[in-house]
């Protein structure tokens, strides 16, 4: 018996395929901050520079650099990890680019 599902949703089951070992990259925002080149030259180690979030706020987490979610820092092993919260949802994600 033949696929009943429609052809639209074959052929995007099919591209996805297609897409799946492409590289992304995930990146992890803490926080913001502007400030003037005067000041970035005036930076050494020990410098600490305030950013716009509250700890224990949730993280941007970024793909390519479209937040797609919010999250927080977890401990995997001797690495940071991220342990995903909010998704956002894909119409809201279209919208930022």
């Amino acid at each position: 018996m033949p696929d009943q599902k429609p052809l639209a949703d074959r052929l995007g089951a099919e591209n996805l395929r297609l897409l799946e070992n492409i590289g992304v990259r995930l990146t992890v925002e803490v926080g913001r901050t502007e400030m003037t080149i005067r000041d970035l030259l005036r930076l050494s180690e020990g410098s600490v520079v305030e950013l716009d979030r509250l700890a224990g706020d949730p993280l941007d987490v970024l793909v390519n650099g479209t937040p797609i979610a919010k999250g927080e820092v977890v401990m995997v092993g001797e690495r940071f990890g991220i342990r995903f919260g909010q998704i956002i949802e894909p119409e809201k994600r279209a919208e930022s680019l």
